[in-house]
């Protein structure tokens, strides 16, 4: 079976964070010392996917392309498709049906940040399932601003229902989805909501309904950062320097993560340690170069 691909959902106006996005995508505001888009890059990487395209808005994709390049550096390729009207997270699978070309796939959206101890094991275990589908379930307090998974009284799934009035838990489902090669064919099935979107919720309902959904939970040690307001892009940058301070560890960085995986070698990194000498970012990535950096 072909290796699974991955889709970062980087398209959409960003009106919610007007007049900061009026001249560039949300997808590529700061969340600290980093792009917002180096975040769902690195979840893609730890679940070991090298090949991964990235979805914008048509006036937007030469500035991704100038910011990540062909993916080449982090040892891995990236693919630019556009979107030239958002309808709607499931319209991802029919523009990526070409690249995706039967696989698997793990879609992660590019303004959703995840963190925690054991997160590579996480979504390792959601990669190695070939077929069907595995979302994550994260418990918030208010869960009618999201998809919201309901469970009948012995833990099983039993519906998916997008910003419902009365929400059957407080169990969100988050913007990260490991779906089979079966995916872009469910998304031409589906119609559009009242709101006129194709709705995730409704991609994820053909595959509940033949009992081929799995939904792990992140439980308590494990942080979902939605960043599509002020407030929650101020949070997010916060968190991520809170992190980085005290642990003197990076969050979010393909470099990093390139590394240790040896997609890349100690010259590509001492490179791209020069590249970035004047900021801390690059101070780091240096010091991983250090016999003892990881102790």
């Amino acid at each position: 079976m072909a290796n699974r691909k991955g889709i970062i959902l980087a398209g959409g106006q960003g009106t919610r964070l007007h007049p900061i996005t009026l001249g560039i995508s949300k997808q590529l505001l700061p969340i600290y010392d980093k792009p917002m888009i180096y975040y769902p890059i690195t979840v893609l990487m730890h679940s070991d996917i090298r090949d991964i395209a990235i979805i914008t808005t048509p006036e937007d994709q030469a500035q991704f392309q100038r910011m990540l390049g062909d993916g080449s550096q982090w040892g891995i390729n990236f693919t630019y498709l556009e979107q030239p009207s958002p309808d709607g997270l499931a319209q991802a699978y029919l523009l990526a049906e070409k690249f995706l070309d039967g696989a698997p796939s793990a879609m992660v959206l590019g303004d959703n940040i995840f963190f925690g101890h054991g997160l590579p094991e996480l979504l390792g275990g959601a990669n190695r399932r070939k077929t069907g589908g595995t979302v994550f379930g994260y418990r918030v307090a208010d869960p009618e601003r999201y998809g919201v998974i309901g469970f009948d009284d012995t833990g099983k799934v039993t519906s998916i229902i997008e910003k419902p009035k009365v929400p059957p838990s407080h169990y969100a489902v988050t913007g990260l989805y490991y779906l089979d090669g079966t995916a872009p064919e469910r998304a031409k099935t589906i119609e559009k909501s009242a709101r006129g979107e194709l709705e995730i919720t409704s991609l994820l309902e053909t595959y509940l309904l033949e009992g081929k959904l799995n939904v792990e939970q992140m439980g308590r040690g494990y942080a979902w950062l939605d960043t599509g307001t002020h407030a929650s892009l101020l949070d997010a940058g916060n968190f991520v320097r809170t992190l980085s301070e005290r642990q003197g560890q990076q969050v979010g960085s393909p470099d990093e993560i390139a590394y240790d995986k040896e997609w890349i070698s100690a010259q590509d990194l001492a490179r791209r340690a020069e590249k970035f000498r004047k900021s801390n970012y690059g101070t780091y990535l240096q010091s991983l170069l250090a016999p003892s950096a990881h102790y």
